[in-house]
């Protein structure tokens, strides 16, 4: 617990931070990177070049920092980023360089506001958090039964273009045992660019774990105006082919849908989005398929829509399953109940009973925030709700 000498000035911190946040994180990734070039192996290298890796870790602090006493609100978030440091190898020895140049960076940018008490203050706060994280982290460990790092090779065998835009890799273990998992938790995959730097991305996987297989579905990212294109998935999608080995961490986290019970479903997805509810999906379709599901997808147009062989088995399967999906830009059959055209439009799906059906949703930020406020203007409680995000967007919330 924080102790009260140091409150009041985290608490003085929460303004300052919303206005300076972002320029002590660029000054802080510049130093950390100058001082542990090794660390490039474990950061996401195109979120640092678009600016989103800078915007998270500014984002994360203001929140910790808002919320330093609101534990429940912070919970979750401590439990999401837990599951990608794990799934990227963090160690507790990592903590004591981060906060270093941390506070170094407040320090820069704050200058004299910068008052000794005021650092005092977030390097108790700091410290605070790190034990809390590394905790999580080791019992995550313990129970994966895996080391900080640890990779495993992984044989492709199976390559399919599920859109214009997604293909899928079929991966099996070269040695060892398929890792178990639960629908909606992803691998990290790790690739040697031709420059000699390591990358890890993260992937949910796309196909339920009854199957020989772990499946990543990966969307090729092309270069925007201000954003560079996907250095990894545009290295998967150029090069990996059947009999390519990949080295592969066991699978993480901690947005999983409930796909052992028995009571109604509702899963919406956008985009790439949809790959961990294929996950559930395919599961549900084997151990309930008589199962409520109400599966609903946006896609910019019929090219851009992955894994339709998926929904066509599973509606094949299911007799309860209502499958709709939404297509942006493409004209469509004006009397399809299962195919309409613009953006994703509630009032638009089966109904349910807004007080039993969980509903989980993945899919870019702005769709999750429309569809969020759409089912609780509809009455569906909060606690009936659940997002996969990464980065500075799982803390929208908070911030």
């Amino acid at each position: 617990m924080l102790s009260a000498e140091s409150r009041p000035y985290i608490d003085a911190s929460v303004p300052v931070l919303r206005e300076h946040g972002l320029a002590i994180t660029k000054v802080f990734y510049k130093a950390l990177f100058e001082a542990h070039p090794q660390l490039h192996n474990i950061f996401n290298a195109g979120n640092q070049a678009n600016g989103s890796q800078q915007q998270s870790l500014a984002s994360a602090v203001f929140a910790y920092a808002a919320n330093i006493d609101n534990q429940a609100a912070l919970a979750p978030v401590i439990s999401r980023i837990v599951h990608k440091h794990v799934s990227l190898g963090v160690t507790a020895e990592h903590y004591p360089i981060v906060g270093h140049h941390l506070l170094a960076s407040i320090k820069e940018v704050l200058g004299d506001a910068a008052t000794p008490e005021l650092i005092a203050a977030w390097a108790e706060a700091y410290g605070l958090l790190a034990q809390a994280l590394i905790n999580e982290e080791n019992r995550l460990y313990k129970a994966a039964g895996t080391q900080p790092g640890d990779l495993f090779d992984m044989r492709v065998v199976a390559v399919d273009q599920q859109s214009d835009q997604i293909k899928s890799f079929s991966l099996v273990p070269v040695d060892g045992q398929l890792p178990s998992f639960k629908p909606g938790q992803y691998i990290s995959v790790a690739v040697h660019l031709p420059d000699g730097l390591r990358q890890l991305r993260q992937y949910s996987l796309s196909d339920a774990p009854d199957h020989q297989h772990l499946r990543i579905s990966v969307k090729r990212e092309d270069a925007g105006k201000e954003t560079p294109a996907g250095m990894v998935s545009n290295w998967l999608h150029d090069n990996v082919v059947v009999g390519s080995v990949i080295p592969a961490s066991k699978p993480f986290g901690d947005f999983t849908p409930d796909t052992e019970g028995d009571g109604p479903i509702v899963l919406l997805s956008a985009g790439v989005g949809i790959t961990p509810m294929i996950s559930a999906l395919n599961r549900i379709a084997k151990v309930s398929p008589g199962r409520r599901v109400i599966f609903a997808h946006a896609a910019r147009n019929a090219s851009h829509h992955p894994h339709r062989a998926d929904i066509a088995k599973a509606v094949a399967l299911m007799p309860n399953l209502h499958s709709v999906t939404f297509y942006e830009d493409d004209k469509v059959d004006q009397d399809s109940v299962t195919c309409l055209a613009g953006r994703m439009q509630l009032k638009k799906l089966p109904q349910w009973d807004v007080n039993k059906a969980k509903i989980y949703m993945c899919g870019p930020l702005p769709f999750m925030q429309a569809q969020w406020a759409d089912l609780v203007e509809q009455g569906v409680p909060a606690h009936q709700l659940h997002r996969e995000v990464f980065g500075p967007d799982m803390l929208d919330h908070l911030i």
